[in-house]
């Protein structure tokens, strides 16, 4: 392929980037160093890992044999302790086989694109969208095609995602957990869903793959029960990563499971398989697997997220802002009390509070909160909060 040939990719793709690349690249995030700063705009540990999951690792760092840190795939132990966890959670039977391990839920997406589209095909996904939907799926060689979700409530919405189908549709792309707004669909709403996407697949004479990203499934609130698509759509393939839920993004573990339910599972086992070599062996390491089990029974401390959750949420409403109630995820959206949220970014910043201008994850007008900052943060960072709030009033 030429340069003539590839550059309208090249710059498509570099396109889809240029609110995040604006933002990471910028002056506000370069203040993420100033002392005394309060980062609330990332998913990031805030504070030293959990003693726990690093005495995981350091159980399983000595090796027992001579291949202990060879070249590693998808390893029987813990393709076997995923399904074991899939089944116990969706109630569905999972088989072993259908699971391939991958190094993160970043590399999931990746390879599930990789693995079922042509090029051409077109995937519908739900905006507000994870910062790399559309590069991966522009990489693997689809077309992204939006359907927006309204805020504040931002419900998902069977009937836009149906008027979005066309002949050439071959995925949807749910985030359940929800990042950035929190939701956590109901069963009722992916049965819905479900229902739309088999008679659309009977329509359009191929199956509509489901693609269920849900890193966040371990992370919800109020005495939530998560649901996954799987349980109600056999076309579905679901994405995880271990790293939300131990709060370690950078030790790079997750997966690719199809349901006992689908169809040509044997056809989609290979497809996967190819597209993890094809990825640059998108297989997670060695030390990773080995201390699978113990990762499986580990999490962050999800009612210290819900009481952080109910004091900033409580707290910004207490001074005039709108903000979402979120029933999972880390994250709270608020809405900026100007138009341009990436100002009022800046805004915050100069009052020690960074935030992610909503722009950068398709909510222009508002920005989003992480709950992962610590609480001596949140101690620090809610009257920056509150004079930004009283400064943009003042101004009119």
């Amino acid at each position: 392929m030429t340069t003539e040939m590839r550059r309208p990719a090249i710059e498509a793709l570099q396109a889809s980037r240029a609110p995040f690349n604006r933002f990471f690249g910028g002056p506000i995030w370069a203040r993420n160093g100033d002392p005394g700063m309060a980062n609330f705009a990332v998913g990031n540990p805030q504070s030293m890992p959990d003693p726990r999951y690093v005495d995981a690792l350091g159980r399983w760092l000595e090796p027992r044999d001579k291949d202990w840190f060879a070249y590693k795939l998808s390893e029987p132990k813990s393709r076997r302790a995923v399904a074991a966890t899939l089944s116990a959670r969706t109630g569905l039977d999972w088989d072993p086989a259908d699971i391939a391990m991958t190094n993160g839920g970043f590399a999931a997406l990746a390879v599930t694109l990789r693995a079922i589209l042509e090029p051409g095909d077109e995937v519908i996904f739900l905006s507000p969208p994870w910062f790399f939907y559309e590069v991966l799926i522009l990489a693997a060689g689809g077309v992204p095609v939006r359907v927006p979700l309204e805020p504040p409530a931002f419900d998902l919405d069977a009937s836009a995602a149906e008027a979005a189908i066309t002949p050439r549709t071959r995925a949807v792309l749910v985030n359940t957990p929800h990042n950035p707004s929190g939701r956590v669909y109901p069963l009722e709403a992916l049965s819905g869903l479900a229902a739309m996407l088999e008679a659309a697949s009977e329509r359009v004479g191929r199956t509509i793959h489901l693609i269920s990203d849900e890193p966040y499934n371990r992370i919800v609130f109020d005495g939530r029960a998560f649901h996954s698509p799987a349980e109600v759509y056999p076309g579905t393939i679901v994405n995880y990563s271990y790293g939300k839920t131990l709060l370690a993004p950078g030790m790079r573990i997750g997966y690719v499971a199809v349901p006992p339910t689908a169809p040509h599972r044997e056809s989609l086992r290979d497809a996967v398989f190819t597209a993890q070599i094809a990825s640059g062996y998108a297989f997670p390491n060695a030390l990773l697997q080995h201390a699978i089990e113990d990762l499986e029974e580990l999490s962050i401390d999800v009612g210290a997220l819900e009481r952080r959750r109910d004091r900033v949420v409580g707290e910004l409403r207490s001074m005039g802002y709108e903000t979402t109630l979120p029933e999972g995820t880390f994250y709270v959206m608020a809405r900026a009390p100007i138009d341009d949220d990436e100002a009022y970014a800046a805004r915050l910043a100069d009052q020690g509070v960074l935030v992610l201008p909503g722009s950068v994850v398709e909510v222009p007008g508002w920005f989003r909160i992480s709950l992962t900052a610590s609480d001596e943060m949140v101690d620090r960072g809610l009257p920056g909060f509150r004079a930004a709030l009283a400064a943009a009033t003042a101004a009119g």
